[in-house]
C-alpha cells in the first residue's frame, strides 16, 4: 500500500502537466476554429483567382472591393460592350443593315450572318451581346460609321468622354491588339453605363430572345453560362482570349441591392463564373434590405379639418433599397398641413421622398387610404373653436343687452305707476 501510494504520488506532476497540454490543445483548436470561421465569413473580401478584378454599387458607382483594378489588361469580347453602347446610341433599332461578308478565325464566335442579309438593328445587339457574334460587331460597327477604322476612333472618343482612363481600343470584335486593352475599374464602369440604358439592360440581361427580323423568327439562347446558372444575375458580358484568360462584365440583383462586377484574366471558364459569384456575394454580405415605404400599410397621416380622425396615407409603389452601414435612410413628405373633405379614397394627396446619405432615392405619390365626407355646416361651426366662441360671446352679449333693456322697462313702468300714485294723493 505505501508502495503504490509513493507511485501516485509521483504521478501527480505528470498528470497535471498532461492536463495543461489538453486545455492548450484545447484551445489551440479553439481559435483554429474561429480562425477558419473567420476566413470564412463573406463580409471579409475575398481574393480571387484571376488578375483584377472590382465590385461596384450599381447605384452609385462606388467601389466596394478590388485588385489590381486599374490595371490595364487585355480585354477580349468584353469590348462588345462598347460596341452596343455606341450602336444603340446612334442607330434605332427598327432599321435594317446589311451583313457584310466577314472571314473570321474558325475558333471566333459568331451569329451567323449571310453575306447581304439584311439583319435589324435590334437583332444584331441580341447576337452580339447574347452570342457575342463577332460578325455582329463588324456589322454594327460600319452601320454606325461607315468603316471598322472610323468607329475605332468613335470607341476611343467616347471612352475619354466616360472616364475609361484605363481603355483603349483596337478593333469593335475583341480580338487581341498591340494597344487594346481595358482595366476591371473601366470595365465596371462601361457596365454601369450600360445597364443604365434600359433597352440594352433588357438584352444584355437576356436568357432567350427570338429574331423576328429573320424568315422564320430565329430563337437564340445566351451562350453566358454565368447568366445562365445564376437566377440573380443580369448580366452583362463574357469575352475570353489566349492572351487575355476568361474575363466576366458582371451585373446581380439581391435583397433590393444591385452591384456590377468586372474579373478579368481568370484560368478558366468554371473559374471565372464561380470567383464572380464570390465576388458579387460579398458585396451583397455589405448590405442590409430596407423596406421604408410598403403597399399593406399606411405610410403616413395627415389631419382632417373638422374631423378628430386622421387620414391615413397609402402608396401604390413599394420602395426598397439596400443599405450598407453607416448610411443614413430617411422619408421625408411634401404634403399639407391638414386637408379637408370631399376626397375619395385613392385620391392623390402628396408625395414622400426617400433619400439616402441625402441624396433622392425615389419619390412616390401618397393617395387617401379612405373617403373623407364635406363636412356639413354644423361640422364647420363646431370644428371652428375661435368661432364657436365667438357665437358665445355674441349670445352672451344679446342675452346681457335683453336683460337690460327689459329692466330698463320694468324701471320705466315702475316710475310710471309711482307718479300716477302721487298724482291722486
Amino acid at each position: 500500500m505505501k508502495k503504490d501510494k509513493a507511485l501516485n504520488g509521483r504521478n501527480l506532476p505528470v498528470a497535471a502537466a498532461l492536463a495543461v497540454v489538453l486545455l492548450m490543445l484545447q484551445v489551440g483548436i479553439a481559435l483554429g476554429v474561429a480562425e477558419t470561421g473567420s476566413a470564412a465569413n463573406p463580409e471579409r473580401e475575398p481574393r480571387l483567382d484571376a488578375k483584377a478584378w472590382v465590385v461596384i454599387d450599381a447605384r452609385t458607382g462606388e467601389p466596394l472591393a478590388g485588385h489590381a483594378e486599374n490595371r490595364h489588361l487585355p480585354m477580349a469580347s468584353t469590348t462588345k460592350m462598347m460596341t452596343a453602347y455606341l450602336a444603340i446610341k446612334r442607330l434605332p433599332l427598327r432599321k435594317e443593315v446589311k451583313a457584310g461578308d466577314y472571314q473570321g478565325d474558325p475558333a471566333e464566335s459568331l451569329m451567323g450572318l449571310e453575306p447581304g442579309q439584311m439583319v435589324s438593328v435590334r437583332d444584331l445587339l441580341y447576337g452580339l451581346m447574347m452570342l457575342s457574334g463577332n460578325d455582329a460587331a463588324v456589322t454594327l460597327a460600319k452601320a454606325v460609321s461607315g468603316t471598322e477604322a472610323r468607329f475605332v476612333k468613335l470607341m476611343n472618343r467616347t471612352a475619354s468622354r466616360l472616364g475609361l482612363d484605363d481603355t483603349h481600343y483596337n478593333n469593335p470584335v475583341g480580338l487581341d491588339g498591340p494597344s487594346h486593352y481595358t482595366s476591371a475599374a473601366d470595365l465596371a464602369s462601361l457596365g454601369r453605363d450600360v445597364m443604365a440604358i434600359p433597352r440594352l439592360r433588357s438584352i444584355a440581361g437576356s436568357r432567350v430572345a427570338k429574331l423576328t427580323s429573320y424568315d422564320p423568327p430565329l430563337v437564340i439562347e445566351t451562350t453566358d453560362s454565368f447568366l445562365r446558372d445564376n437566377a440573380w444575375a443580369r448580366g452583362i458580358k463574357t469575352g475570353h482570349t489566349l492572351k487575355a484568360g476568361y474575363a466576366l462584365a458582371s451585373d446581380g440583383r439581391k435583397n433590393a441591392t444591385e452591384l456590377i462586377g468586372a474579373v478579368i484574366g481568370a484560368p478558366t471558364e468554371a473559374a471565372r463564373n464561380a470567383e464572380t459569384v464570390r465576388l458579387l456575394n460579398y458585396g451583397f454580405s455589405l448590405y442590409e434590405k430596407e423596406v421604408p415605404i410598403k403597399v399593406d400599410s399606411p405610410v403616413t397621416k395627415v389631419p382632417v379639418k373638422y374631423e378628430d380622425a386622421d387620414l391615413p396615407l397609402v402608396s401604390k409603389r413599394r420602395v426598397r433599397l439596400g443599405v450598407r452601414q453607416g448610411e443614413t435612410l430617411n422619408v421625408s413628405y411634401d404634403l399639407p398641413e391638414e386637408v379637408e373633405g370631399p376626397i375619395l379614397a385613392g385620391d392623390r394627396v402628396g408625395y414622400a421622398t426617400v433619400r439616402l446619405d441625402g441624396d433622392p432615392y425615389a419619390r412616390v405619390p401618397l393617395f387617401a387610404g379612405r373617403t373623407v365626407e364635406k363636412p356639413s355646416l354644423i361640422d364647420r361651426l363646431t370644428g371652428s373653436l375661435l368661432l364657436v366662441i365667438a357665437l358665445l360671446v355674441f349670445a352672451l352679449f344679446v342675452i346681457i343687452a335683453i336683460v337690460l333693456l327689459v329692466r330698463r322697462h320694468r324701471e320705466a313702468r315702475a316710475r310710471k305707476r309711482l307718479r300716477r300714485v302721487l298724482r291722486t294723493k
